[in-house]
């Protein structure tokens, strides 16, 4: 049983070129959403202070040096967001946040006390920081799937 949405004939034309513009232009809004996230982002992290994500990543790698790692990081996101936004070497911007995503989710498993509220479900503010990382992963598959056009 269909519960699809019928536009009535007298919107139909709107309803056209609105989902025309969008099939247009969603890409590019899409792909400089994300680049400003991560230029953004990783500008806080060259900040002392600045970032919310700082202290997550100390952390969960108290073995690396944290004025040194920290901005390591910050510096890594400013070039996935300005790949991004200029729409130039996106396979590589792509794969750079893939692997800068690995990083991101990985308190997950390595500092699980930083996500998890009441496990499994109950996010801590740190975990829904990282959970949301998942919309950003699926706005570069959509984005890198149309890396070659």
């Amino acid at each position: 049983m269909s519960t699809r949405f019928r536009v009535p004939p007298r919107l139909q034309p709107l309803d056209r070129n609105l989902t025309a513009w969008m099939d247009r232009r969603g890409v590019l809004l899409l792909r400089v959403a994300v680049g400003v996230v991560f230029v953004w982002f990783g500008a806080l992290k060259l900040i002392p202070e600045a970032s919310p994500a700082a202290g997550l990543i100390v952390s969960t790698y108290p073995f690396l040096p944290a004025p040194l790692f920290v901005p390591f990081v910050g510096c890594w996101e400013i070039v996935i967001g300005l790949g991004f936004v200029t729409g130039r070497f996106l396979r590589v911007t792509v794969a750079l946040m893939y692997l800068q995503m690995l990083g991101a989710m990985s308190p997950i498993v390595l500092n699980p006390a930083a996500v998890f509220a009441q496990p499994p479900f109950v996010l801590t503010l740190e975990g829904q920081y990282i959970i949301k990382n998942l919309v950003l992963l699926a706005a570069a598959i959509v984005i890198g799937a149309r890396a070659r056009r």
